[in-house]
């Protein structure tokens, strides 16, 4: 049995072990049994920080959606330069990837397409980070449907580039030509934006 924690800690280690689990194994075979073992806890102590299983999975998508975001913000924030934002803004969302690969495909995941609920909960990380990447899009002028439209394309390439770089096919793909790869066709779509342009 796992040793006794303060309850913050003991639910965050509880979401930790929950991602790998839920990754692995997948949300309709996963059990909570299967976590509280996992975790090295016993099914009360579970229940008492996660009501269910479903609401243990959004709890995990909200918080690698927030990590996310909060990771890339940071790195887009670190600098003026419109270049600069977005390839450090890549760079912080590949490093995450690379870090919490298990949390990438649990949001990403094409099975969550099939649940309203979890549709709705990615859809909702992909608009709040495309409104945040919206603001870093350097164009005066442009309207503002269209710089939504053009961060939604910014997470479609790079979600997609990722996806594919931890395929089978797409490994061994490293982090760094990852990163300038997607950065790279990023900088080059945006710097074709104009403004009054359709």
């Amino acid at each position: 049995m796992s040793t006794r924690l303060p309850g913050p800690e003991r639910k965050k280690q509880l979401l930790e072990v929950a991602r790998k689990v839920l990754a692995t194994k997948g949300y309709y075979e996963t059990t909570m049994t299967d976590i509280a073992t996992a975790a090295g806890v016993t099914k009360p102590v579970l229940y008492q920080h996660y009501q269910s299983k479903r609401d243990l999975y959004r709890n995990v998508l909200e918080d690698v959606g927030d990590r996310l975001q909060q990771a890339v913000v940071a790195a887009a924030s670190s600098t003026e330069s419109p270049r600069q934002r977005v390839e450090k803004g890549i760079a912080a969302y590949v490093d995450f990837v690379a870090t919490d690969e298990a949390g990438f495909r649990l949001l990403f995941s094409g099975a969550n397409r099939h649940d309203p609920e979890w549709a709705s909960l990615t859809a909702a990380v992909e608009d709040s980070l495309a409104r945040t990447i919206a603001k870093f899009i350097d164009v005066p002028g442009l309207e503002t449907s269209r710089r939504q439209a053009l961060a939604h394309g910014v997470i479609g390439l790079a979600e997609t580039m990722t996806r594919f770089a931890l395929s089978d096919e797409g490994r061994p793909y490293p982090r760094e030509k990852l990163a300038t790869d997607v950065s790279t066709l990023i900088w080059a779509g945006l710097r074709g934006a104009q403004a009054g342009q359709p």
